[in-house]
């Protein structure tokens, strides 16, 4: 019936050490929640049947919603035909692959930088050419 369907939400307040209590003991549904949260976020439950990864790998480093978790990761994953299997490799970013602008936003704007020369010769034609025709 519609008067059992009720929600309940937790809130706590804690650091990276300090572990939270569980409630699967309370509410069984609360399981699969806590054990998102810690695969996710890194928050321990202290008193969980079960706390292990659900959503990430089991040999995954860091907790992926984490601020301090790279936004590309630690490693990259990828199938090797020699080995016959999966291999992870640290991950390396090539600097040559980042593209650094320093043009200045107002570079961006027609009004506010000088038009090529042959643009103003071609405006001082159309211009001479309307002086012409009137």
């Amino acid at each position: 019936k519609q008067w059992y369907q009720r929600r309940v939400a937790i809130t706590a307040g804690t650091d990276e050490l300090t572990p939270v209590d569980s409630v699967t003991a309370l509410y069984k549904s609360a399981d699969f929640g806590e054990r998102e949260v810690w695969d996710m976020f890194g928050i321990f439950f202290s008193g969980h049947p079960d706390l292990r990864r659900i959503l990430t790998d089991y040999g995954f480093e860091g907790h992926p919603f984490r601020k301090d978790f790279p936004l590309t990761g630690y490693t990259e994953v990828r199938y090797d035909n020699e080995l016959a299997r999966v291999v992870y490799e640290p991950v390396e970013v090539a600097q040559e692959f980042r593209k650094f602008e320093m043009d200045t936003p107002w570079e961006l704007f027609p009004n506010y930088r000088e038009a090529p020369e042959h643009l103003l010769e071609a405006a001082a034609q159309k211009a001479a050419e309307a002086a012409e025709n009137d």
